[in-house]
């Protein structure tokens, strides 16, 4: 389902609705208009396929043309704090304008009601296309069983987002033939209890054909489990004792269901070895669903992940935007907590994440020439003594042109400024397109992966250290599950350590427009790490659960964990990050674990001084609470406080 079309067939649906079948008789001009469509094209095969399709796009894709997902998933957690761009700070700082109206900085300002406006769009649609595909009088189980099934998974999936950020929400489960205006909040069990029977219902209906474009049998198996793994999780420990057992193994069950038909990519950088739309690396047996998008230039909005997480290198002396480098709206830059996380000597993760290194595009003088390193960020360690500045711009040489490097940033210096206090980062690259038309150009083409058996395995190591805390695993049998993801990590023996790579894709060009490219495949591994050239591979194994990795001893130390359990659970949220970082999980992580307040006041500058234990969910948006109605009028000033969560 790679060419996705937007639902404007429920956008008519709305309409004809609101007029209801009202007419005017002898008009002056009567005109018959035969190409749209009404809701008998539900009724037909291909008009419940259309319906698919629209669906499809408002849940996997319309977010990531918006700057929804870093709002929602991103912001305000321990990997990533503000960049260089104010927009969307105030959801990052926790500050005094998020509230139910989020305070708006610009036109790019992310409104509070904007998710919970888009997820429950998203249900109205899956709605429509369970009933239209219960009611379709068709005997091709091709089309009727898998139209019923991912009606329900995309319900379940815009409902499992819902919960995750605002906790109790109204539950709408049919569609409505008139204006409906009054709503109660359902209670997180019965949404929880929706959710799973959902992904039940697209489990047993589904076939395991078409991942990742399509809804599958084990996207539903997948997302199922991470429906249990939530339920079982902290923030619901005032209710969901009765079922926490029982969850924990189904996650178990379910996530080696998952892993045993979507093997891991043989190296991590085979993820992100985008080249053009469609490409190898959009079809890894890894991936179990993604977000599609294409190259046409027939679409709008597109892919606009590769804006946010780049750094204003076009800015810097002997640097030009250009399309290789990317378009830096420079939202989020990366903790120290994520430049801390990796072993940067043996886990190949972080060098296959973040481009570290730029070449000069845009020469002036005889010195420097296009070509020689422009650009160098230097992530050492804090007991790295070698650098006497964070930013050094005369002191260091690069070796291969005898030539100083005009920008270079040192994340450990004895200056102690750090990157942090910098508009300068290194530059999360997951999302880097050079398959965009111009510099300007905001539409990318690039899929968005949603789900992939990496997260699978580490929902299952996470199950494992759960029920190690009831009495029912130990916490050893979660190793097996962390091993898998760290030997992919490992530096396989050959290995260039040195060697980078990113979805620019027009690195293999002169350039574009007559600029010259600022990408090189070189990463600043060994400028950072200080070691001589190494060839061997690596391992990354945990072997015991009393031996952690001193990464993540230092976490566990700073955060201040003794038991087993949070020890472990401290290992595996931090194993997410170096596996996961930047795929829109973490926030949702950190809510249902109730970690998010510890970790933000620990890593993240701006939102150390306010993020509070309400900041586990989200407001319920004034919008929504504003147009609420109970007994025929709308709600009180109290009534509007006691139906919005605590503290805001």
């Amino acid at each position: 389902m790679k060419n996705y079309k937007k639902p404007y067939i429920n956008m008519l649906l709305l309409a004809v609705m609101a007029l209801g079948s009202s007419s005017c008789n002898q008009d002056f001009l009567e005109e018959n208009l035969t190409t749209a469509y009404s809701k008998d094209y539900y009724k037909t095969e291909a008009g419940i396929q259309a319906l698919a399709v629209g669906t499809y796009y408002q849940t996997f894709a319309a977010e990531f043309a918006t700057e929804v997902p870093l709002t929602a998933t991103e912001s305000g957690t321990d990997e990533f704090h503000a960049g260089g761009d104010p927009s969307n700070w105030i959801w990052n700082s926790y500050g005094a304008g998020f509230k139910a109206f989020v305070t708006v900085s610009n036109s790019n300002t992310v409104a509070a009601n904007t998710n919970w406006d888009n997820l429950y769009i998203g249900i109205g649609n899956a709605n429509e296309l369970i009933e239209a595909a219960t009611n379709i009088n068709s005997t091709n189980d091709a089309i009727k069983k898998t139209a019923l099934g991912e009606g329900y998974f995309l319900r379940a999936f815009n409902y499992l987002k819902l919960v995750s950020q605002y906790g109790a929400v109204p539950l709408k489960l049919k569609t409505s033939s008139t204006v409906e205006l009054e709503f109660t909040r359902a209670a997180p069990q019965a949404v929880f209890d929706q959710i799973i029977a959902d992904f039940k219902q697209a489990y047993n209906l589904l076939s395991n054909t078409g991942s990742p474009a399509k809804i599958t049998k084990d996207a539903a198996a997948h997302y199922l489990a991470k429906a249990y793994l939530a339920r079982a999780s902290e923030i619901n420990d005032s209710w969901n004792s009765t079922t926490k057992l029982a969850d924990l193994q189904q996650v178990v069950s379910l996530a080696d269901e998952v892993i045993s038909r979507h093997p891991l990519a043989a190296n991590y950088d085979n993820l992100w070895s985008y080249t053009a739309a469609d490409g190898a690396n959009e079809k890894l047996p890894e991936l179990i669903l993604s977000g599609q998008f294409n190259a046409s230039t027939l679409t709008t909005g597109g892919n606009q992940q590769h804006l946010y997480f780049l750094s204003t290198y076009d800015q810097l002396a002997q640097m030009k935007r250009n399309l290789a480098g990317g378009r830096p709206f420079s939202r989020l830059a990366p903790t120290y907590f994520v430049y801390d996380v990796f072993d940067k000597v043996n886990d190949s993760r972080f060098w296959k994440s973040f481009q570290t290194k730029s070449i000069v595009n845009n020469q002036s003088g005889t010195y420097y020439k296009n070509g020689d390193l422009g650009i160098m960020y230097v992530v050492n360690t804090a007991t790295d003594t070698r650098f006497a500045k964070t930013k050094n711009t005369d002191a260091i040489i690069y070796s291969k042109t005898g030539k100083t490097i005009p920008s270079v940033y040192v994340a450990y210096a004895a200056d102690k400024v750090g990157l942090m206090a910098d508009v300068r980062f290194p530059s999360l690259s997951k999302y880097m397109d050079g398959n965009r038309i111009d510099l300007s150009s905001t539409k990318g083409s690039r899929d968005i992966t949603l789900a992939r058996s990496a997260e699978t395995y580490l929902m299952a190591a996470e199950a494992k250290i759960r029920l190690a805390k009831l009495g029912s695993a130990s916490y050893s049998d979660a190793l097996t599950y962390i091993n898998a993801v760290r030997t992919r990590a490992a530096y396989k023996s050959g290995e260039n350590r040195a060697a980078y790579a990113d979805g620019s894709a027009a690195y293999t060009t002169t350039g574009q427009a007559g600029i010259p490219i600022s990408y090189i495949p070189e990463n600043s591994y060994y400028e950072s790490t200080n070691i001589p050239v190494v060839t061997t591979a690596t391992n990354l194994t945990i072997g015991n659960i009393n031996a952690l990795p001193a990464e993540d001893q230092a976490v566990i130390t700073k955060l201040g964990y003794s038991s087993d359990y949070d020890r472990m659970l401290c290992l595996v949220l931090n194993e997410r990050t170096r596996e996961l970082c930047g795929e829109f999980h973490r926030w949702e992580d950190l809510s249902r674990t109730k970690t998010l307040v510890a970790r933000a006041k620990a890593y993240n500058i701006e939102a150390a001084a306010n993020v509070q234990d309400f900041h586990n969910l989200r407001p319920i948006p004034q919008t929504f609470l504003d147009g609420v109605y109970s007994n025929g009028r709308p709600l009180t000033a109290s009534e509007k406080q006691a139906m919005q969560n605590p503290g805001y």
